[in-house]
């Protein structure tokens, strides 16, 4: 659960981000600790955003050097940055995996017509179980590498790294099991279809 005045602050600053860059955000929400329940007491505010600017934006000459991220300082707690919808779209495609957490964060900030709605119905489609897993499986080995080898693992890092890593490979596999049922049932469909 997001504070009431720390929800406002942060979109206070989505809005402020918005006017600053003359860009409109599509979707805005809570990433990282928060989002999926695991919150030390000194934990920051993940807010992440997915943007669009106007159209001419998208067909002006030099946009393969245009900046495609908005990033502010922590302040306050506070931690907010968003991607263009281009560059989203492309990690999208390549299974990037904080792309899929911020499409299913539970806590959602803002979000401004279609796009979140669709890349949700996409994301069974689109997104590759190999690759999640993989993710997973190299941030769990990172992480205990660097925090959980020891013989007396502090509490606190315990307590933020091993459930984050569980927590997302467990969304991980949800969408590999869910993929698999969609796949069972259109072979079924075709092979019943066949066997008419």
């Amino acid at each position: 659960m997001i504070p009431v005045e720390v929800r406002a602050d942060i979109l206070r600053r989505i809005r402020d981000a918005e006017a600053e860059h003359g860009v409109r955000v599509l979707l805005a929400v809570e990433s990282g600790s928060r989002a999926w329940g695991f919150a030390s007491p000194n934990s920051d505010y993940d807010a992440r955003f997915i943007y669009a600017h106007p159209k001419d934006w998208y067909v002006s000459v030099g946009l393969e050097e245009q900046r495609d991220v908005i990033e502010y300082p922590i302040v306050d707690d506070i931690d907010i940055n968003g991607w263009d919808l281009r560059k989203a779209l492309r990690l999208f495609w390549k299974s990037n995996p904080a792309f899929v957490e911020w499409i299913q964060s539970p806590i959602i900030y803002t979000e401004h017509g279609d796009f979140a709605e669709e890349a949700r119905k996409l994301l069974p489609e689109v997104y590759s179980c190999e690759s999640g897993i993989y993710h997973y499986r190299s941030m769990a080995k990172t992480n205990y590498r660097g925090y959980l080898r020891a013989d007396m693992v502090p509490q606190e890092i315990f307590l933020r790294a091993a459930p984050i890593v569980v927590g997302a490979l467990v969304g991980t596999l949800r969408l590999c099991r869910a993929h698999r049922v969609r796949q069972a049932a259109a072979f079924n469909r075709r092979r019943t279809h066949f066997a008419r």
